[in-house]
């Protein structure tokens, strides 16, 4: 069976049925809203790493880290300026540290960080990160680092070949950091608590205020725009209020959107896309041309043998392919099943969409990246 024909007549039958998407499930308010003030903050520092078993920088080419480990051994009581020439050592190598600390973290915590390679080191596997101060956007130190390096990247070389995993100059230090300086927060000291939508949407916005006020009995929450819903507290304890609140379930909303990736071929779209009724047609020409070439051989003594070329050109134009109507009851995410079913390459599954929004059939935003 032709397969336009059989799209068509399987878009109909979903059309007379009237099959429809499943319901959206419900989820909690603490999967698709932030409480304001909440929040990690990123902390980032430069410092040495050591013990490297001649995997490290090379000074003469990483300046910054010859310079570094200079102002380092002069702290310590060391003065090599005047031999800075003769540093060859290759166990050493500059990296930047980061990490993130998170909301409510106290003097003393001990928090993650992430070393990377800023020179030209090999590897970073077997060294031991030098105390290093952490620093925040506004210049200040909140926590101090220090500590082995964890990785699980390795390499090695031969003259011949190497053989690397993951990514040697990345690692990892677990609990590697200590905080020194807390980042001021109440909980509610205003009166007010401020949810924020990761997905603004004013009819989610609205769901919630709804929930909210149902559960605490009173206009509690107020919705002033698609992503910020206002709770005043109006004397409740904060940390109460957000207990009783936070696994509320709502149904959030969205706006129609097709998202589509040219690079993998990926197509992400929602429950609320639809189409209007539209007439689709779409057909391929191929040429495959196939080189097989034979060998002359002449009779007798006289003549060469030759190689004598032989092409084989085959065009396919796909007639059998017709025009099909999609009626518009039947949802995008019907057409694509059906496109699929039918065996559309994902290529040419994607051509159909930005054509059928080019046509204005496709009501939803069509967004190509």
């Amino acid at each position: 069976m032709r397969r336009w024909r059989c799209l068509a007549i399987w878009l109909a039958v979903l059309g007379s049925l009237g099959l429809m998407p499943a319901a959206r499930a419900q989820v909690r308010i603490k999967d698709i809203a932030d409480t304001e003030g909440i929040r990690t903050n990123q902390l980032v520092g430069y410092g040495l790493v050591v013990g490297l078993p001649g995997t490290g920088d090379k000074l003469q080419n990483a300046v910054f880290t010859k310079q570094s480990l200079i102002g380092m051994l002069e702290r310590l009581g060391v003065n090599t300026r005047d031999q800075a020439a003769n540093l060859t050592t290759k166990n050493v190598a500059a990296v930047l540290v980061t990490a993130n600390l998170p909301a409510f973290a106290r003097s003393g915590s001990q928090i993650d960080v992430h070393v990377s390679a800023l020179g030209d080191a090999s590897s970073l596997v077997g060294g031991t990160l030098v105390v290093t101060p952490l620093m925040g956007a506004d210049g200040q130190v909140y926590a101090v680092a220090q500590g082995a390096l964890s990785s699980a990247a390795f390499s090695a070389s031969g003259q011949g070949a190497s053989v690397v995993r993951n990514t040697p100059t990345v690692a990892a230090i677990p609990d590697g950091a200590t905080v020194e300086k807390e980042v001021p927060f109440t909980l509610g000291a205003d009166g007010r608590i401020t949810l924020a939508l990761r997905n603004p949407d004013f009819t989610t916005a609205l769901r919630v205020q709804r929930a909210v006020n149902d559960e605490l009995d009173g206009k509690v929450a107020d919705v002033t725009d698609p992503r910020t819903i206002v709770l005043d507290l109006h004397g409740r304890d904060p940390v109460t209020t957000l207990e009783r609140i936070e696994d509320l379930r709502v149904v959030p909303d969205a706006p129609a959107k097709v998202v589509i990736d040219e690079a993998s071929g990926t197509i992400v779209m929602g429950d609320n896309v639809r189409i209007s009724t539209v007439a689709i047609a779409q057909g391929n020409l191929t040429i495959r041309v196939t080189e097989t070439p034979e060998v002359s051989q002449p009779t007798g003594f006289a003549g060469q043998t030759a190689v004598v070329p032989r092409t084989s050109i085959n065009v396919s134009t796909q007639k059998d392919r017709k025009l099909g109507i999609l009626r518009g009851t039947v949802t995008l995410r019907d057409l694509v099943s059906g496109l699929n079913a039918m065996g559309v390459s994902p290529r040419d599954l994607i051509s159909i969409l930005q054509a059928i929004k080019a046509d204005g059939a496709l009501q939803a935003e069509l967004v190509v990246e």
